[in-house]
């Protein structure tokens, strides 16, 4: 990769610094610094601006452009805007905004406040508009010297906001507001794939994210009579005659047709007809291309639609070329993120989130300049040197091209590598928002664990443990836990870890509300509260900015914690409790609150909760990112993607979701609800509760989704059964479900040795445990193709979920090169192929790669706590050499000297088959001596000798099974510091 910058000619641009690549072996320009400048006299664009805390929506009609800032309903929040002034003066800064009826209830003048360069201050203020598709200005004299200037609208602690703005611009004094067609744009660089929603569009053209495979951000749509899209390139060579492309999908328009469009094409006053041929669908990207004259320099370039049969398409990228250069790719996202999956039904187009760090043109800029500094030893957030006034830039490229292992390992070295989480957390965990007691857990919900014999690890109660109030509460209701140090010891005694879901509020009422206001300095917030059933309540929030409100919230945890609770689920929900640090993700910042105390009893502090947002800014699950960016929550915390629906759709998104954000982010601990939250069904379930007087029955899952859903569970980075209201115990459900959840719940248990070694690789190089199929595969466009309905667990082991209904379904799996042995069955496939995969409830397609290793515990478990690991099944699929490793630790221990690594090898040479087992090197606390290893090897053929060194092997000490092609080898008990070989011919 290499970098250009044109010395001393400032701030970076299209036009003085770009980027030089090859990815996959396709060479690649890129400006990565979009940097929008707003000139005196031009409209710019809210959704261009530099913006913290707001978000970019389009819900609304009227606005100009692809969207507009939407909310400023926290204290903090922001749009800056650049303005080079070529003559000191009297000026005139102009808002178009939208003011009706708030979240708060109220439609009245609204107020922000105004500031230059960081200086003096002035209010704004926003009278109420008709409605919200209704827009007015309204405006604030300023005074500027010649130079540049940053001027920010900013929701202070004394303001209102709650207001919506589409656009800004400085005029002079008695000046009109300025027309679209003055609005600033991008450069666009010749050779460089450039976006459509960065260019200038006008007429019924509108930004959109409602298809899939788009570059950037989105891409313009409703391009049909009287739209317009500009775009300025600058850096044409020379005078002569180049290659336009755009980038385009056309699909059946709305009026019905489904056939070549056209549009004009106007450049240095000469226009041309481009042809958009029909492509399969709105999700299938095309180039149209067509030969331009340009003028050396700076050219505009208009894609016009002129009549009723014009156009109707969707436009992507733009980009200039000359006629022998092949097209730049376009900057098409691989993965994504978002806060939530709140309300996801599986039906309809999947939500859309926001691209990461991995693009599949092999670059990425991660722009460090809103963020604040954090000091680690006296844990204080302070702002960025002003530098004088002037402007700077501070950011991050990333150039992989392909080896995008290599990105998420340049990611965690720079911003930090994901957590790893106490080993127990790899576990079962069980969770389900209904009104659980002490005695619930203790006389009926373990005992059914033990005797069923399913292993459990977590208990997760949700929040109907609290007294006062059961959203905002901070006590245990004494009713239903009358001994809570003696239910955390009884948990503790059973191996059980817990975890009590909270919310960020607090009622007047709480018997621990005057200390936490006495704490919090009478700052604490009255109002912006949801109660039971969404009643607002005399409650109380919280801003985690303030240090003393800080203080009040996180010392309302410590009582619990000193019963004994062990970590803690922040439910953000529907309180308006927020971090008003600017530079600071909020999520991000009152995680790592609750790491840094969980981990003083732990060894290795998280949390479950929320990530890579805030509230006020993308809602409660919104894809809306901070300009800090997603990157500190794979540090602490496990993110909990939200309320979904129990459907077949939903547990088919979730599928593609996990990988896709472990991949943008690098985030390795995602949990879903194992089942889905919501039900869809109405089945009725086996358990009654009581809400307002009034005795309702639980509901449950069809037995196959609910199977299905389970063993989707098993392969995930953490496994946890949760619903609202809803079954999802194995004995809850019919003979088949019930014998096929059973199975995959000890299956995850035992796999708890190969995930706890994925979590510790991804702590040390940043590849998440989840992997994309192109993480594994670059160069295989199937496995882009694929990524949505099969992923990776580790580097070896292909799972492909079953989702669709059915007690025996059929699911059609992608094999990449090599040979794959299903690990159930034992048959084999060749890879390079899609083959239709069929299973019943006792199994799912779960294939390992000729030469993989899968160490697993070889018998069941109740729990992983002081389960010591003596025996480990080794699962290898014959077809090619190998190598894995075995990590172990106390599960709790940080820093080094406290943990071991195991090497295995395989390998094959003509019929030679050979797996030899390192002496274990390391030591930790607890560390078992000696183990019995068992050797399954499957896909291969019968044996007629097996020898050892290392162990004695009896004449029965290994088994050949003709039906599934798998050969197990059990040795005796070993020392672990001892190597062993065994081969067999």
């Amino acid at each position: 990769m290499t970098l250009r910058y044109k010395v001393g000619s400032g701030q970076f641009d299209a036009q003085n610094l770009s980027v030089q690549l090859a990815a996959g072996g396709t060479p690649v320009t890129a400006t990565p610094w979009q940097h929008l400048n707003c000139a005196p006299g031009a409209l710019c664009e809210a959704e261009g601006l530099q913006a913290g805390g707001v978000a970019v929506a389009s819900d609304h009609r009227g606005y100009t452009g692809t969207g507009f800032a939407a909310g400023f309903t926290g204290t903090g929040s922001s749009v800056s805007a650049d303005i080079d002034v070529t003559s000191a003066g009297s000026y005139r800064f102009d808002l178009r905004y939208a003011n009706s009826l708030g979240g708060d209830g109220q439609a009245q003048t609204r107020t922000l406040t105004l500031s230059v360069d960081g200086g003096a201050q002035q209010k704004v203020s926003l009278p109420a508009t008709t409605n919200w598709d209704t827009w007015s200005l309204a405006s604030a004299g300023v005074q500027l010297g010649a130079g540049h200037h940053t001027l920010t609208l900013t929701r202070t602690a004394s303001d209102s906001g709650n207001v919506n703005i589409d656009s800004v611009a400085l005029v002079q004094a008695g000046a009109a507001y300025p027309p679209v067609s003055s609005t600033a744009i991008t450069d666009c660089r010749f050779g460089v794939s450039c976006e459509t929603e960065a260019a200038r569009i006008g007429g019924t053209a509108v930004g959109a994210t409602d298809h899939k495979g788009y570059a950037g951000s989105g891409f313009v749509a409703e391009l049909d009579k009287g739209s317009s899209l500009t775009t300025h390139v600058v850096g044409v060579p020379a005078d002569g005659t180049y290659t336009l492309r755009v980038r385009y999908a056309n699909g059946v328009g709305g009026d019905g047709k489904h056939e070549t469009r056209t549009a004009s094409v106007s450049a240095g006053g000469v226009s041309d007809t481009l042809s958009f041929p029909a492509t399969t669908n709105w999700d299938t990207w095309e180039a149209a291309s067509l030969p331009i004259t340009l003028k050396a320099g700076a050219n505009d370039i208009t894609l016009n639609c002129p009549d009723a049969a014009s156009c109707h398409v969707n436009a992507d990228t733009v980009s200039l070329a000359a006629p022998t250069s092949a097209a730049p790719p376009p900057h098409v996202a691989l993965g994504g993120y978002r806060r939530g999956l709140d309300g996801v039904t599986g039906n309809g187009d999947a939500p859309v989130t926001t691209p990461g760090v991995l693009n599949q043109d092999g670059w990425y800029l991660l722009d460090d300049t809103p963020s604040a500094l954090y000091d680690t030893a006296s844990q204080k957030i302070t702002q960025r040197p002003d530098h004088d006034g002037t402007p700077y830039r501070d950011g991050y490229i990333f150039g992989y091209g392909h080896d995008y292992k290599q990105g998420l390992t340049d990611l965690a070295t720079l911003t930090g590598p994901p957590a790893l989480l106490p080993r127990w957390a790899y576990g079962v965990w069980y969770s389900e928002y209904i009104d659980r007691t002490a005695a619930d857990y203790e006389n009926t919900i373990l005992p059914k664990f033990r005797s069923e014999g399913v292993p459990l690890d977590v208990l997760v109660t949700d929040t109907d443990f609290k007294a006062v109030n059961s959203w905002s509460g901070w006590e245990m209701d004494s009713t239903k836990y009358p001994d809570p140090k003696g239910f955390f010891d009884w948990s503790a005694s059973q191996g059980l870890h817990n975890t009590l879901n909270v919310h960020p509020s607090i009622l007047a009422s709480d018997p621990q509300f005057a200390q936490a206001m006495s704490t919090a300095k009478g700052k604490l917030t009255k109002g912006g509260c949801a109660g039971d059933a969404g009643v607002t309540h005399d409650c109380y929030t919280f801003d985690f900015a303030d240090p003393d409100q800080l203080k009040a919230y996180m010392d309302l945890h410590r009582t619990m914690d000193q019963q004994g609770n062990d970590f803690w689920w922040l439910d953000w929900c529907c309180d308006a409790t927020q971090s008003s640090l600017p530079g600071v993700t909020p999520d991000a910042w009152i995680n790592q609150q609750y790491a840094t105390a969980t981990g003083k009893t732990l060894g290795r502090g998280f949390v479950l909760s929320r990530a890579y947002g805030s509230l006020q800014a993308g809602g409660y699950s919104g894809q809306q990112a901070l300009p800090t960016g997603p990157w500190a929550d794979k540090r602490t915390t496990v993110h909990f993607t939200g309320d979904t629906s129990s459907t077949w759709g939903t547990l088919k998104l979730e599928v593609g979701y996990t990988p896709s954000e472990s991949a943008a982010t690098g985030m390795a601990a995602i949990t879903h609800d194992i089942g889905g939250h919501n039900d869809t069904t109405g089945l009725m379930g086996s358990e009654t509760y009581t809400v307002g007087g009034q005795t309702r029955t639980t509901t449950k899952l069809p037995d196959d989704l609910y199977a299905r859903w389970v063993q989707f569970g098993t392969f995930q980075p953490v496994d946890r059964l949760h619903s609202n209201h809803s079954d999802r115990l194995p004995w809850q459900y019919g003979a088949a479900a019930k014998e096929s959840a059973e199975k995959f719940l000890d299956l995850r248990e035992n796999l708890v040795p190969y995930t706890y070694t994925l979590a510790e690789e991804a702590n040390r190089t940043g590849v998440p445990i989840v992997r994309p199929m192109y993480l594994e595969y670059p160069d295989e466009q199937q496995a882009y193709a694929n990524a949505g309905s099969e992923y990776f667990y580790g580097p070896d082991v292909l799972v492909a979920p079953v989702t669709t209904p059915g007690t025996s379904t059929t699911t059609s799996v992608w094999f990449p090169p090599g040979r794959w042995t299903d690990y159930f069955t034992g048959r084999t496939y060749t890879g390079g192929t899609t083959q239709d995969v069929t299973t019943d409830l006792g199994s799912m397609p779960v294939f390992i790669k000729a030469g993989g290793i899968m160490p697993t515990r070889s018998h069941d478990v109740a729990h992983d706590d002081r389960s010591a690991l003596t025996d480990v099944t080794l699962t290898i699929a014959a077809g090619a050499s190998g190598s894995a490793s075995l990590y172990e630790d106390d599960g709790t221990t940080t820093g080094t000297g406290h943990s071991a690594t195991t090497e295995i090898r395989y390998k094959e040479s003509g019929g030679r088959h050979t797996v030899s087992i390192s002496p274990t090197k390391g030591s930790f606390h607890g560390q078992v001596k000696d183990r019995q290893w068992t050797l399954s090897i499957i896909g291969g053929s019968e044996p007629t000798r097996v020898t050892a060194t290392g162990v004695h092997l009896s004449p029965h000490a290994y088994r050949w099974d003709a039906a599934s092609g798998t050969l197990n080898i059990t040795a005796p008990r070993h020392t672990v510091h001892a190597p062993i070989t065994v081969t067999y011919q």
